[in-house]
């Protein structure tokens, strides 16, 4: 059993995302990232599939087909793109499974997971290009909206050619211009009802 080796596993991922996840003014995210990863489902099935190098859910879904601590902790936290598949519609009324539009907020918390995933694994040979070539090996062939995917594929190409600092500098202004739009919007639906 690989129990105090997991632990520290997730600890350590946790510590960093908190750590990034401040930097972008996300407190409550960074705090609760990843709590799952402590329920039962997920801890003692992590315990039993840990390798130390990847994530034990790869292992997991090599034994069984399917990782059951990933369908958990996927349905769980928002800052994964799977939370957001589900049935869509297009136009002409007809249906397809598709990624739906990500808040901002999550994705940038999934741009935090990113990077600490990557270095909690990559040990000494992370880079600030990491994330962004790990990214791409899935991208195209994964079921996320295309907005989405553009966001954060720029956000981790940024990361990669402009290092950490620049690149949290920016999503922290653009986090910010958004929740002042949406603050801007609110107002102008409270104005327009008493109208």
């Amino acid at each position: 059993m690989h129990i105090r080796a997991h632990l520290r596993t997730v600890n350590r991922h946790r510590r960093l995302v908190r750590h990034y996840c401040f930097q972008l003014g996300l407190y409550w995210q960074g705090l609760t990232h990843d709590l799952s990863k402590y329920s039962p489902t997920e801890f003692w099935r992590s315990v039993k599939y840990y390798q130390g190098y990847r994530s034990p859910n790869d292992q997991e879904r090599i034994e069984n087909g399917v990782s059951l601590s990933w369908l958990h902790h996927k349905g769980r936290n928002r800052h994964h793109f799977e939370y957001w598949i589900d049935y869509c519609l297009n136009p002409d009324g007809s249906v397809y499974m598709g990624g739906c539009k990500m808040p901002i907020k999550y994705v940038a918390e999934m741009f935090c997971d990113r990077i600490a995933a990557c270095r909690v694994y990559q040990g000494d040979k992370y880079t600030d290009a990491s994330a962004y070539e790990y990214y791409q090996h899935s991208r195209g062939h994964i079921l996320i909206h295309a907005e989405t995917d553009a966001l954060i594929n720029r956000w981790l190409l940024l990361l990669k050619e402009e290092g950490e600092a620049r690149a949290c500098a920016q999503i922290r202004e653009e986090l910010q211009q958004a929740k002042a739009a949406k603050k801007h919007k609110n107002t102008k639906k409270t104005t327009e009802s008493k109208v």
